[in-house]
């Protein structure tokens, strides 16, 4: 991407500022050149931040280069995995999630961020603000009170819906939709011989990728993954019913293949005016208001995630984090990365290089309250309001021994997660039943997951 003449402009303007932010700390390797292996996944603000790390953060340090091993979410989470279990120290900074954040934390594989922030002289912490930081998704980043990943983006989940479709059928989306309603909406503006689909979700196989939105289904339905002995639940008649549902509002109303769309392909659907509405994550109001990026920027409407029986973990909470890997050889050039890439300032940067609408959302509480980000963001007060309303301590409708919406906060949950959600992708594709794939699935979590392997977490 060539940076226009105004964008290179700001990011010399801004480049003494950032560059403060990046004296915070000094290189493990003293004045010798260091380099950083970082591990992003393949989103447009990770893309962005590679961008604006070359062109400033390594022009502010030359001592220090960066390395970036850019993969698909599903990769980027093996390969990670792989490496902090194994101690290889292939990576110094990782894109970790809010679920592995913390059990990774009580693995030992990450380092404590706070320790580091003690360290921070008073103008490097006044100009960093950590306060400034969502309290909702700073403790999926928290480990025993201390911190452990520092946001880059967060998110919550609502509904996005193409208004000029809804417009062309007279009709109307509730702030606060129903999932019955949603099923009743998306059949009547399903209309696959004009190429548009009701509506677009993930279907394919990966505990990120289709339970991610499936979750928030079961939860609100008032189905869970156990109740508070450990006994698997997806078997039960709420989550049956959950997983019917949404099985059967993609095989009708969904995209085509959809056993096998994952959230690009959704994004893409929704994007090109294909989709009357996409469920996914908040951060994707960016990318749809960026005429760039998208043919119904300014036409596209945002409502709170469905609901069915309960509020409860109906709308998701999630952190793309960077990680300090504890096996790093240099820990305080990693750090310098991190505060620079999580800073106002950055966000700032990134809004006047590549457009306010398309910043890294969902991390700092002033960025709602800016106008610069407001007026392009029509997205921003219910990303805002769920995020901060999300329910992680009380995923759904009755008490359950685990945290997490999208996820069940356990080891064992990336395994078994794998294996569930692709009983569910070929539940969608026809290839088994809903009642089979979830007594599959619940044969599964009896055999791996009780409370004796689950204690601590």
């Amino acid at each position: 991407m060539k940076l226009s003449s105004r964008a290179t402009a700001v990011i010399i303007g801004f480049s003494l500022v950032l560059a403060a932010l990046a004296a915070c700390s000094t290189s493990s390797q003293g004045n010798g050149a260091v380099t950083l292996n970082i591990a992003t996944v393949n989103n447009s603000q990770m893309v962005q931040m590679e961008k604006l790390t070359a062109q400033v953060f390594q022009k502010d340090n030359p001592n220090i280069k960066v390395n970036f091993v850019t993969l698909d979410e599903n990769t980027l989470r093996n390969k990670i995995t792989q490496d902090v279990a194994t101690n290889s120290g292939k990576f110094d900074i990782a894109t970790v999630g809010s679920y592995e954040t913390p059990i990774w934390a009580h693995n030992g594989w990450l380092e404590d961020l706070t320790p580091y922030f003690s360290k921070m002289s008073s103008s490097d912490a006044a100009a960093y603000k950590f306060d400034d930081l969502l309290k909702p998704v700073m403790q999926t980043l928290s480990y025993k009170n201390d911190t452990y990943g520092l946001p880059f983006y967060g998110e919550s989940s609502f509904l996005m819906y193409n208004k000029q479709i809804f417009a062309a059928h007279n009709l109307t989306m509730p702030d606060h939709p129903t999932w019955a309603q949603v099923a009743t909406l998306a059949q009547q503006l399903n209309d696959p011989a004009h190429g548009t689909v009701g509506i677009a979700m993930r279907g394919q196989a990966g505990w990120g990728m289709n339970l991610a939105p499936l979750d928030t289904v079961i939860n609100t339905y008032g189905g869970s993954w156990f109740d508070m002995n450990w006994k698997p639940q997806l078997s039960s008649p709420n989550s049956v019913n959950a997983v019917n549902f949404y099985v059967n509002l993609l095989q009708k109303y969904g995209e085509p293949d959809a056993a096998n769309a994952d959230w690009q392909a959704c994004l893409n659907l929704m994007s090109q005016g294909k989709a009357a509405m996409f469920y996914d994550a908040t951060s994707f109001g960016g990318v749809l208001e960026t005429p760039a990026t998208s043919k119904v920027a300014g036409q596209v409407g945002y409502a709170y995630a469905p609901t069915q029986v309960t509020t409860n973990g109906s709308r998701w909470l999630w952190a793309w984090a960077l990680n300090m890997i504890k096996s790093s050889k240099n820990k305080d050039a990693a750090f310098k990365f991190m505060t620079w890439a999580t800073s106002p300032q950055y966000l700032t940067l990134a809004g006047q290089t590549f457009g306010w609408a398309n910043i890294p959302p969902g991390t700092r509480a002033s960025i709602y309250q800016n106008d610069n980000y407001t007026k392009v963001a029509p997205f921003a007060a219910v990303t805002l309001d769920s995020i901060n309303t999300a329910t992680p301590s009380t995923p759904t409708l009755n008490p359950v021994p685990y945290h997490g919406v999208q996820y069940v906060g356990i080891p064992q949950f990336e395994s078994v997660g794998q294996t569930v959600s692709q009983n569910i992708s070929a539940a969608i594709a026809g290839k088994m039943s809903v009642q089979q794939a979830l007594q599959q699935s619940d044969q599964l979590l009896s055999s791996q997951v009780n409370a004796s392997n689950t204690a601590g977490y």
